[in-house]
């Protein structure tokens, strides 16, 4: 196993002692999570607890989420939610944004909150194909882990209670207001391979303000380093080192190729692991929570400031690419000649939001919560260590007639942005009445204004020349603009208890956006008890989500070494004449059951059931090919005119070339089982907190209304991508200063369609469709913690203890294969690459340690 280096681990020591002399007192123990702790999510009823929650409400408290190795609330999720499924790793922008999934549906499906409060999007859209695409979901990694006091997730339709988005569910992040002591944690780590070496550094802090007021503040440090896949351009050899033959049995690699491709007898070159993984990042961010009780009258606070800067290797350009003439090395750009190039893409990310309010009562017993948030994120990107390849032949040329010329070229470029930002307000008052029923009814209502916006900026002239520099041409003036969108909203819900043991709540809502019309939407809410010991509930409701404005509004070309995407915003003139018209909002119904059993007073059961049905789903398109394997695809000459429709200027050599844009071209049903068990054992020696945790969930298409545009691998991406099954068995034993955590997690097969990179003709043929498939596996995680005394406790562990990765590619055989294709199943550049689409990442098992001080 490879270990943390000597020099951090001794910096981490050397910090235990110092915090240690400094503590004075240590503070209470975390609550567990046993379903007794007081939920504020999915219920506007006042000091619910979560065991009686007529809706599925999952409670993670301090405890839970410590024990997870990265400092990453989406990491944490994943390893404890069933139904919660992350995304792994990036590509090209998403590296810095990414997402996570609640019951199989999209990210843009589940509503992100904090202390209650809508939390603003992110201002970067996963564009490249895969289960995460068209997610502009909440960043849930900017939110640090030690800022969190819990973490209550709804796992129930809830846009009848909160508005859009909340079609799969809430996340409701209740952030720490303690008024004094405090935490320090300093975590090291880095992956088997020793690539992706991590440290972090975070402190949580509170303040007492005068005599009824708190103030708590955390900051948070993370750095981590790059992981690589694969090698280079995949043409050189087979997965064996064996020079790789077509059907012919010659070698295609023949000299000269004007294609993103080498000839490896130019230079014994080692491009092992030479393209980019995860990307290199550095993130700042600091958090706040804060309030002061007038009596009566309590004005809050909260909020968030970030800065994150980051680095993606991006795909290998080989020695000839650079070049005026692609057979003459001597004509090439700077050292691509010899070696040839790995571009980065650099981001950096600027979000900040804040929250004020008040709450209180007024009259007889109104209370009321008046909050007015504001969020902005933006992030500008630059390509480096790159080059124009248009400008270089351009100069080389006419270097040779005007000696005074110098052939040159650029090797950064601004690529252009992304900003975003929303503004909500929300009123919302409750109060209880006496009307004769078992317990007081409780009436809330209230309104919400949101106004959102989100703008594309345009990248400088480098990046817009011709087809721009390699690897990430810039937004140009076609793609730029500012686009804006308001909302009004207004609610009611009623929860009564008619009689002793049962609950009704009742909630409708009606929403009037400035862009999409005005919607209606309800939801019921039921639970009965028939004794301590057993209980049902059940929910039926019906949603409503508006397309983002990414959504509708994203352009740009997304480049690869040896092909070309060019994303249409739905409704533009290139996407109307494809079929691409612009983007309605999606309607929803959901229906839920369940059963809470309690067979003893410290073993709770809970199983619930769901069934969610969307019509005109807003999803993406796979790629749709115009070019494959070089040669126009019959049929695809509305594709063609199309992309000739834009004017864009493309790279030459290309060998795929197509279109994807966002659509409602399907209706789907979505339906699954939720199921947890916990059980706790206090033994002579210690304690041992047992739990069982699984999700199983299927999604599938009911209707595609155009096949040709939402394809069989666009439908894969819904259908197959996410796992059935989740199965989550943990084993939490402690002992004196002693603890260990052991977890194991079981996830179902995932599969994708991938398409070859080559034409129907040189597939001989063959399907150039094939199935992309990861396996079921299990993957195993396990920490051990030490407290040397009450206020310093130092833990190892592992994630992914058994560095299990997922498949790679499989060659292709029986194929013809010309210079600069790809002969693998999923027409990847690279070899020696795993599959991205898994459950679980593809750099393997994560080691870190970890140190905790209290004060």
């Amino acid at each position: 196993m490879t270990r943390l280096s000597a020099f951090k681990l001794s910096l981490i020591l050397a910090s235990s002692w110092s915090a240690g002399a400094l503590a004075q007192e240590a503070p209470q123990e975390p609550q567990a999570d046993d379903g007794t702790a007081i939920i504020v999510t999915g219920t506007r009823a006042v000091g619910m607890q979560a065991a009686d929650s007529a809706a599925p409400v999952t409670v993670l408290g301090e405890q839970a989420l410590s024990s997870v190795g990265q400092p990453n609330l989406n990491q944490a999720l994943t390893q404890l939610v069933p139904s919660f499924t992350a995304q792994t790793q990036g590509v090209d922008m998403s590296n810095f944004s990414l997402s996570a999934r609640l019951r199989g549906l999209s990210p843009n499906h589940t509503l992100v909150m904090v202390n209650g409060k809508r939390r603003h999007g992110s201002a970067i859209l996963q564009v490249i194909a895969g289960p995460f695409q068209g997610s502009a979901a909440p960043s849930i990694d900017l939110i640090p882990p030690d800022a969190v006091s819990r973490i209550e997730i709804l796992q129930d339709g809830a846009s009848a209670v909160y508005g859009t988005d909340a079609i799969a569910g809430a996340i409701n992040m209740i952030l720490k207001d303690q008024s004094d002591g405090g935490t320090f944690k300093v975590t090291g780590g880095q992956y088997y391979n020793s690539e992706g070496e991590l440290f972090s550094a975070s402190g949580n802090v509170g303040f007492k303000l005068g005599e009824d007021g708190f103030f708590n503040v955390t900051a948070f440090h993370r750095r981590q380093d790059y992981t690589t896949t694969g090698t280079g351009q995949v043409i050189m050899s087979d997965i064996d080192g064996n020079p790789y033959v077509n059907a012919a049995g010659t070698y295609p690699g023949q000299f000269p190729s004007t294609s993103n491709y080498y000839d490896p007898a130019w230079a014994d070159l080692d491009l092992n692991g030479i393209n980019g993984g995860q990307a290199k990042s550095q993130l700042n961010i600091l958090f706040y929570n804060m309030g002061y009780d007038f009596g009566g009258v309590e004005l809050y606070s909260f909020g968030d400031v970030s800065r994150r800067v980051g680095y993606a290797y991006q795909g290998y350009r080989p020695p000839n690419r650079i070049c005026a003439d692609a057979t003459d090395l001597s004509t090439c750009y700077g050292d691509t000649r010899t070696f040839g190039m790995v571009p980065q893409q650099k981001v950096e990310q600027k979000e900040y939001s804040f929250t004020v309010g008040a709450k209180g009562e007024f009259g007889s017993d109104w209370n009321y919560d008046l909050s007015v948030t504001y969020g902005y994120d933006q992030n500008k990107i630059w390509t480096i260590e790159s080059a124009h390849r248009s400008l270089w032949i351009a100069n080389y040329n006419a270097s040779l007639t005007d000696p005074t010329i110098t052939p040159n070229t650029v090797s950064d470029a601004y690529d252009g942005g992304f900003k975003l930002s929303q503004l909500t307000t929300t009123l919302d008052i409750r109060k209880e009445f006496d009307v004769g029923m078992a317990n007081p009814l409780t009436l809330a209502f209230g309104g919400e204004y949101r106004r959102d916006t989100y703008e594309i900026m345009q990248g400088d002239y480098y990046s817009t020349l011709a087809e721009g520099v390699q690897s990430f041409p810039g937004y140009k003036d076609i793609d730029a603009g500012k686009h804006r969108r308001s909302s009004r909203a207004g609610y009611i819900n009623l929860i009564a208890e008619p009689i002793d043991k049962w609950t009704i709540d009742i909630a409708g809502r009606y929403e009037d956006y400035t862009d999409f019309g005005d919607t209606t939407i309800g939801k019921i809410t039921t639970r009965y008890d028939f004794s301590d010991a057993f209980a049902i509930r059940g929910t039926a409701s019906t949603g409503f989500r508006a397309p983002t404005l990414a959504e509708s509004f994203y352009s740009t070309v997304n480049v690869g070494p040896t092909s070309a995407v060019l994303q249409l915003p739905a409704g533009s003139p290139a996407a109307t004449l494809l079929g691409f018209n612009s983007l309605r909002p999606e309607k929803s119904t959901n229906f839920s059951a369940g059963i809470v059993i309690h067979p003893t007073p410290k073993l709770a059961i809970t199983i619930d059931g769901y069934y969610i049905k969307i019509k005109d789903r807003i999803s993406a398109t796979a790629t749709l090919p115009a070019i494959q394997g070089g040669n126009p695809v019959p049929g695809a000459e509305s594709i063609l005119a199309a992309i000739a429709s834009t004017g864009l200027v493309l790279d030459t050599g290309l060998q795929t070339l197509g279109v994807a844009s966002f659509t409602n071209l399907i209706d789907t049903e979505t339906y699954g089982i939720d199921f947890a068990a916990r059980y706790p054992v206090m033994l002579d020696f210690g304690k041992l907190d047992l739990s069982l945790t699984a999700n199983y969930n299927k999604t599938k298409i009911t209707d595609n209304k155009n096949t040709a545009l939402f394809s069989a691998v666009s439908e894969s991406y819904i259908e197959d991508a996410s796992p059935e099954y989740k199965v989550v068995g943990n084993i939490n034993f402690s002992t004196g200063p002693f603890s260990a955590n052991l977890r194991q997690t079981f996830y179902g097969k995932t599969s994708i369609l991938v398409r070859s990179a080559l034409s129907a003709a040189a597939m001989n043929g063959q399907s150039i469709e094939r199935d992309g498939v990861v396996k079921a596996t299990g993957i195993t995680d396990l920490e051990l913690g030490y407290d040397f005394t009450d206020f310093v406790k130092f833990s190892v562990g592992a994630n992914n203890l058994f560095d299990k990765r997922p498949e790679k590619p499989k060659l292709l055989s029986g194929v013809t294969v010309l210079p600069g294709q790809s002969p693998y199943e999923n027409g990847t550049t690279t070899w020696n690459s795993y599959y991205g689409h898994g459950a679980y990442g593809t750099s393997g098992g994560y080691y870190y340690a970890r140190l905790d001080f209290k004060f």
